[in-house]
């Protein structure tokens, strides 16, 4: 029964990094199937080299990192796509409407070692093991099929739940955010500003139209954290930070 590299002698995680591995392989395929990566060929090199910069002082280094720029869909709003995520086995996925609006470097590597932290945490791992139990045997074993609908089929079964953290893995995997940052040498501020950018793209539209708050809420709860984590104590301008999404002001 494998540790989390993270969490050793914390807790115990059923699905080993192999198991991990073939979900994302298999998760990944799908991706690849529905999305098309970024036109733009320097833009698809940049977030690769961002997302390689910050995989090489993660602590899982036992996993090949793959980091793709996805296109919007054609027809579909642009605001559905303010979105990024990752799978188990270390594939990381942003869509390019998000890269844009984050624009810098540092706003862009933020997002990305957000989306590091939920796998270096192994998040959708327990989430799959916690939610699920003895089912979650069952979709593993199809989602590794040779049956390419039912692998498709559990894959997405799968993908729902990973799309899901919970609020206590939103702000875990900021902390980590901002330690991947600082060992990557990037500025860690980025993390509070990408936050930032996308509490300010959330108050000009409808909020449960974009596809990102369904997935990462409190944004004002994890400003305030992550200023907390990148100054090291919390000050004046983070505490009154909190009150703002949980009144509606």
């Amino acid at each position: 029964m494998p540790l989390s590299p993270v969490f050793a002698g914390d807790e115990i995680i059923y699905i080993s990094p192999e198991k991990e591995k073939r979900i994302g392989e298999s998760i990944a395929g799908q991706i690849d199937k529905e999305y098309e990566p970024a036109e733009d060929p320097l833009a698809r090199k940049r977030f690769e080299d961002l997302g390689k910069k910050l995989a090489c002082v993660c602590e899982r280094n036992n996993f090949v990192y793959h980091f793709k720029l996805l296109r919007a869909k054609k027809g579909e709003p642009e605001e559905k796509y303010y979105n990024a995520f990752a799978l188990p086995g270390g594939y990381v996925y942003m869509f390019e409407p998000l890269f844009n609006l984050l624009g810098t470097d540092d706003r862009i590597a933020a997002v990305t070692a957000h989306e590091l932290g939920h796998i270096n945490a192994r998040h959708a791992s327990k989430r799959i093991q916690g939610t699920l139990g003895a089912n979650a045997l069952m979709l593993l074993a199809m989602a590794v099929s040779g049956d390419s609908r039912t692998a498709a089929e559990a894959s997405e079964a799968i993908t729902q739940l990973m799309m899901a953290y919970s609020r206590e893995d939103e702000f875990e995997a900021d902390r980590y955010s901002v330690k991947y940052m600082k060992k990557a040498g990037f500025n860690p501020g980025g993390v509070v500003e990408s936050l930032c950018a996308l509490k300010k793209m959330r108050k000009n539209g409808p909020v449960m139209k974009y596809m990102y708050y369904r997935t990462h809420p409190y944004l004002s709860e994890r400003i305030a954290a992550a200023r907390s984590e990148v100054k090291g104590y919390t000050d004046f301008q983070s505490y009154i930070n909190l009150s703002d999404e949980k009144t509606g002001l």
